[in-house]
Parts: structure tokens; sequence; C-alpha cells
């Protein structure tokens, strides 16, 4: 196994079956990136883009990804991150520091998700003063 230093980008809508070493492939259309780990090792790495997840970040020439990948479940255990094109590596993480990012990760998704699945976010008609639905079909039917 020898480690990367460079990725080559190549957007797709599927993500091919067989993937080709030193290739990032990009779906927009599914939200996802996929690549074999830059270690050599040979697994297979899926990010989804999203907000508590990874974002893409494409120049017109070249990608990155934020934040790093962590390979964390992989026996290799890999950690580097995708910055234009390139792979830069990060020193190897403790099991403390792992259970801690995940920690972390977690708390991020729930803090984002939060505000979109608690009841009392959700506007109801119920919540709306009168006056206000009323002025409003009102307009809607005017504009008919």
């Amino acid at each position: 196994m020898s480690k990367r230093e460079t990725i080559r980008h190549e957007f797709v809508e599927f993500i091919p079956e067989e993937l080709e070493d030193g290739v990032l492939y990009i779906s927009i259309p599914y939200a996802t990136t996929t690549h074999l780990c830059a270690c050599g090792c040979g697994s297979k790495v899926v990010l989804p883009l999203h907000p508590t997840h990874w974002k893409l970040t494409f120049d017109g020439e070249t990608v990155s990804l934020s934040p790093s990948v962590g390979n964390w479940s992989f026996p290799c255990q890999s950690h580097y991150w995708i910055e234009r094109d390139r792979i830069r590596w990060a020193p190897k993480w403790s099991k403390e520091k792992i259970d801690a990012g995940r920690a972390k990760d977690r708390e991020g998704r729930e803090r984002y998700l939060r505000p979109r699945l608690e009841p009392d976010a959700i506007p109801t008609v119920a919540a709306v003063p009168p006056g206000r639905v009323a002025r409003l079909l009102r307009r809607l039917h005017l504009s008919r």
C-alpha cells in the first residue's frame, strides 16, 4: 500500500460499480462522492454531500472536501483532507480522539436537525392571526 498525494475528480451521474484508484467520483444529482481510500487499502469511501456531513468546493479546475475524511471504521483508520485535488495527510488519531470527534459530529447533526424536527418549530394555521389569513385568502381570490 502506498499513500496517494493527489486525486483526480470526475463528475458522474451514477457512481460506477468498479472504482478506479485515484479518482474521486462526484454525483451532484445524488449528492454523494465515492473513492477508494487514499491510503491504498482498497476500501470504498462514500461521503454524502449535505450540510451535516461534507461540503464540496469546485473552483472550476479542482475540488476540495470539508471536513476531513476520517476512515475510522476501516482497518487502516486513515485520515486526510482533499484540498484542490491533493491529499493532505493527518496524524493518526487515538480511540479517545475518534470517539470525541464522532460525538462532536453527532451533536452538530442533531443541532442542525432539531429545529426541523420539533413540533413547535412547525407553524400551524392556528398560530397565524385570523385577520392575516382572511387578508391572504382575499388576495389569492382577487389575483385570479
